[in-house]
């Protein structure tokens, strides 16, 4: 009934914070402008900028320098463009979307950015999850690596990678409910929801990213070993040691640290018996959404030292004044 959706509404603009107001049964942002929320929202705006440039520079490195043209580099760049798209539709759309009501209705508006939200995020993860397949192939089996890691291999993990994001996407948002008879959330919400959208992912890409890793930790010290146990480079073989751990704790601490948090939300957040507060949501939300952010950093900047030159070059305004499509980066 109408009083039971006032008492409801009366309920939950408890749990929002400073930044809203309740104008005729619809949340807007509040006239007094808190220092908090401009603030607030300040940081993420240049936090949508700093991700669609970074990733912007990946994309142009690739693309510009023909020494970058690689089926791993091609990987990247897809990577990179799932990346930017959050940075550019939606950071902004999650940013609205805290101005807004979406918590409490199934709008047009809010399908959108819900679709958004899941499509291009679960399709970063997803290529890391090909990246890392990329690698344990060129690490645990280099002498067949060219001839099982090609384009048209590549093709076919980006296309997967960006088909089962769009149905998944497509498949959570058209199953939510709009019947008024369904008291907060029916089963069907709480099955696609909490259950099948976390299980497909996260759970199983980062159970698969952990083997995958662990196997090529495995190899490579094993290939350290021989390599120390024939020539005895003491401080080669350290130096070796410490980079391959250095990589593997970034990739997989990284991305365990920005998405485990909203996973684990979303998963056990259904268990309790009152709602999550408002701050709560956004801020495992905002966690997930910034390795995104992170990403270009990672792979660009820890990959490898010919992106390094790459970014160089493109930011210094080089590749605008010459030709360097075919320069030798090191």
């Amino acid at each position: 009934s109408d009083l039971s959706k006032i008492m409801t509404l009366n309920y939950t603009v408890i749990n929002l914070n400073a930044c809203f107001e309740l104008e005729h049964l619809n949340y807007k942002l509040s006239t007094s402008y808190p220092a908090v929320c401009v603030m607030l929202y300040g940081f993420i705006t240049l936090l949508s900028l700093v991700t669609v440039c970074g990733n912007l520079l990946v994309v142009i490195a690739v693309i510009y320098f023909k020494q970058l043209h690689t089926p791993t580099n091609i990987l990247i760049v897809s990577l990179a463009v799932a990346d930017l798209l959050v940075g550019l539709l939606v950071f902004p759309f999650s940013m609205f979307f805290s101005l807004s009501s979406c918590l409490y209705n199934a709008s047009l508006f809010c399908k959108i950015r819900d679709s958004l939200h899941i499509l291009f995020s679960l399709c970063s993860i997803l290529h890391l999850c090909c990246i890392s397949l990329d690698r344990y192939h060129a690490v645990c089996q280099p002498l067949t690596y060219k001839s099982k890691i090609n384009g048209h291999v590549v093709f076919i993990m980006i296309a997967v990678s960006w088909g089962v994001s769009v149905f998944v996407a497509i498949a959570v948002v058209q199953t939510r409910s709009t019947n008024d008879d369904c008291q907060d959330m029916c089963f069907i919400d709480v099955i696609m929801a909490n259950i099948v959208a976390p299980l497909l992912s996260f759970y199983v890409p980062i159970l698969i990213m952990i083997c995958i890793y662990l196997k090529i930790f495995v190899v490579a010290q094993r290939q350290v070993r021989s390599i120390q146990t024939r020539t005895k480079p003491g401080a080669t073989v350290s130096k070796m040691e410490r980079k391959a751990t250095k990589t593997l704790a970034i990739v997989l601490g990284v991305f365990l640290f920005c998405w485990a948090p909203f996973f684990f939300f979303l998963t056990f957040q259904p268990l309790g018996n009152n709602s999550a507060p408002v701050p709560v949501i956004e801020t495992v939300t905002w966690f997930g959404l910034s390795n995104s952010t992170l990403n270009p950093f990672i792979y660009g900047f820890f990959y490898s030292c010919w992106f390094r030159s790459a970014f160089k070059m493109i930011i210094s305004g080089k590749i605008f004044k010459e030709n360097f499509v075919n320069l030798n980066l090191h």
